[in-house]
């Protein structure tokens, strides 16, 4: 929790909520997280949620390029979005599994397909793990991340995809050569959720169910990751105070894509409303605790409970 400050002594006009991430600025610290493409009927979601990121000068990720990257008559759902956002911060998104089957040049396709300023190398096992046609050959995973981060020309973002990521392995990536964190932690889209209603077989079905909740809620992984690595948090962020709240507790950025998703089926003004609610609810949570910049939110004194109690004393 947040202490309210009641006498802020800020000016809400001066407060500076701009962040460099990755070698670029964004103008408030929201990135709006990977989430499709690779379909022709996703070319005009990418298309109205880059054009909404480019005026608010924030940032976003595309879904996984793997299709488009097998099929190129499917790119265009893709290299929309740099061309309706030639100077947001974009970055692409290709997963573990691939790039141990396919080795590191599928990431410099990923990069080159929408001239990426960073790529987001997605860790999806739990998900893998419920799918019928899963991949689940993790073998090998870290070693090819260190070669990806030795080749490719872009900064390396690790991500996960709501099962959450512990200090052990940010340590582990940042050893690879990792620039940033996703930890994309339990709170927001459940992937073995998503795949209990894809699979047919009662097993498959059940074991989906049992596995539903599975992972580390995004506040745990942030806390048990601060200091290793840039953090994005991604999991559960619904608006700008659970930004600020993720800020004070480690993380530089934040990131959704649920409410923007909803939004741009809408169109992209609405897009541009919903960053607006972020962007207020930032500014709002860094005016009642007294912070000009994000840096002083970073430095909050911040009040712990429950479960998040609980995992910090057993970290230590």
């Amino acid at each position: 929790m947040l202490i309210h400050k009641a006498l802020p002594e800020v000016d809400y006009r001066k407060i500076d909520t701009e962040v460099e991430f990755l070698g670029k600025k964004l103008s408030f610290p929201l990135l709006i997280a990977s989430m499709t493409g690779g379909h022709p009927e996703t070319r005009d979601i990418n298309a109205c949620l880059a054009e909404a990121v480019e005026e608010a000068g924030i940032g976003m990720g595309v879904g996984s390029q793997r299709a488009a990257i097998e099929d190129e008559n499917l790119a265009d759902s893709f290299t929309v979005v740099r061309e309706k956002a030639p100077k947001a911060f974009i970055y692409a998104n290709i997963g573990i599994p691939q790039v141990i089957e396919k080795g590191a040049e599928i990431v410099d396709k990923a990069v080159e397909m929408i001239d990426a300023d960073a790529v987001a190398i997605h860790l999806n096992y739990l998900q893998e793990a419920i799918q019928p046609e899963g991949d689940l050959n993790a073998e090998k995973g870290l070693e090819m991340l260190e070669e990806v981060c030795k080749s490719v020309k872009v900064p390396v973002i690790a991500k996960e995809t709501g099962a959450g990521i512990s200090r052990e392995i940010a340590f582990m990536l940042k050893e690879a050569g990792v620039s940033a964190i996703d930890v994309g932690g339990k709170g927001g889209t459940t992937f073995s959720g998503v795949e209990v209603y894809r699979v047919s077989d009662e097993i498959s079905k059940s074991v989906g169910v049992d596995f539903w909740d599975w992972g580390l809620p995004t506040a745990f992984s942030i806390v048990d990751c601060k200091g290793i690595l840039p953090l994005i948090a991604t999991g559960g962020l619904r608006s700008g105070l659970d930004i600020a709240k993720s800020i004070a507790i480690g993380a530089e950025v934040g990131s959704a894509a649920l409410p923007f998703l909803r939004a741009a089926v809408e169109g992209v003004e609405r897009v541009k409303e919903e960053i607006e609610y972020f962007r207020r609810g930032l500014k709002t949570a860094m005016f009642l605790t007294g912070c000009r910049n994000l840096r002083e939110l970073k430095g909050l004194e911040v009040f712990v409970t429950g479960m998040l109690k609980e995992w910090m004393e057993f970290r230590g």
